[in-house]
């Protein structure tokens, strides 16, 4: 007998274990199986969770940039092997802290591929060192988010640039900015904006009308609130907030374009890219990438020596590459799926895998706090799976 999924996401809801709202939306070859929805993208004005809920990615833009620069690649215009210090002012000669803390030159550049593949040694913001070198980067974009003056693309990335690295590019996976330098490199080689690059050659040829990186004043009151759960108290709270210099309210095309986290889109406008790549690089008669492409971007890419440092908990079993995870080891993992399911999730709790043996999707949407990859996102998997495929 078929779960009741709705009732999975009521329980994680009412119980105040997650967000307001969530959807799910699961494909079968291509056609829609299931879409449940259930709670509020507004809690304090009781607007609900809707199939047209437009919602903030952050980590879940990640496959999208890499298919954009996929798309390079195929067109003979980018080459994974290039340099950093090639395309980009401001990279070279580059440096890392090492275990003593002494800043040493790097043995190598980073190439394009270290950037794909989050073995840069670029950091996100915190800590000592290289770390807190990017944090006032950021800190630096957080304060001139409103200002006449607000840090673009390209000085973003050359602020980046004159950051220190955690470690050698190669000698091992850390997450960090890589994503948001490759909006970057996307720029550079394009000469088109990396929003214009990503409308142009992804959204509107596979008609994801609802995805960028800011909302229209005429689909605003779509757009999702952002909350956490305050666990002292057990409620869920409003948080509107700027994380990673992406602005909460997303009403201006913003100067900074995060390849890393910045676009937002609906369940249905992913589904298009999910089903795009799950067809070799084409939906509907428009081809976005070329076959060979697609099935390099969808493989595990760290070598043997890189694989241990992907570590995070509850990706036992998988390896990463392309800006996703792949699952190599599915005996090791902590959810029910099968090898080769890629995708990835986002901060606030947006969760993607394409499965290309049983030629499945599952997306689902919510938007909290601190979520990435959440019991929810694995139960809903687990109960999908076991419906659809016995």
């Amino acid at each position: 007998m078929p779960l009741n999924y709705k009732e999975i996401i009521r329980s994680e809801i009412e119980d105040k274990r997650f967000a307001a709202g969530a959807n799910l939306l699961v494909l079968k070859d291509g056609k829609e199986v299931i879409y449940e929805e259930y709670g509020y993208r507004d809690l304090e004005n009781k607007i609900p969770f809707s199939r047209d809920t437009i919602m903030r990615l952050y980590s879940m833009s990640k496959p999208i940039t890499s298919a954009a620069v996929m798309i390079l690649v195929d067109r003979g215009e980018l080459d994974l092997a290039d340099c950093l210090c090639w395309t980009m002012k401001g990279w070279s000669p580059a440096y890392y802290i090492n275990a003593d803390g002494k800043r040493v030159k790097t043995t190598r550049e980073i190439m394009i591929k270290d950037l794909m593949n989050m073995t840069s040694g670029i950091p996100y913001p915190g800590g000592e060192g290289a770390s807190a070198q990017v944090a006032d980067v950021f800190v630096e974009l957080d304060r001139r988010l409103h200002t006449d003056d607000p840090m673009t693309t390209k000085e973003f990335c050359e602020k980046i640039g004159g950051c220190d690295l955690c470690f050698n590019p190669s000698e091992r996976f850390m997450y960090g900015a890589s994503a948001d330098i490759l909006g970057g490199v996307v720029e550079n080689v394009s000469g088109m904006r990396f929003g214009e690059f990503l409308r142009k050659n992804i959204f509107e040829p596979l008609g994801m009308n609802d995805t960028g990186f800011w909302v229209p004043k005429e689909k605003r009151d779509r757009l999702a609130k952002v909350y956490r759960t305050n666990y002292a108290e057990w409620k869920v709270e409003h948080c509107p907030t700027n994380h990673l210099g992406i602005d909460y309210n997303l009403d201006r095309e913003p100067a900074f374009e995060s390849g890393g986290a910045g676009l937002v889109s609906t369940l249905d406008d992913y589904a298009k890219f999910a089903t795009m790549l799950h067809n070799g690089g084409e939906l509907n008669g428009v081809r976005i990438l070329s076959e060979t492409a697609v099935k390099y971007m969808t493989s595990p890419s760290l070598t043997a020596e890189q694989r241990p440092t992907f570590d995070w908990q509850g990706l036992s079993g998988y390896s990463y590459g392309n800006l996703m995870r792949n699952l190599v080891d599915p005996g090791q993992a902590v959810i029910m799926s099968e090898k080769g399911e890629y995708g990835w999730d986002g901060w606030l709790g947006c969760f993607f895998s394409n499965y290309p043996e049983s030629r499945m999707t599952i997306l689902m949407g919510t938007q909290r706090t601190d979520c990435g990859t959440s019991a929810l996102s694995r139960k809903l998997v687990n109960a999908v799976r076991r419906d659809l495929l016995g």
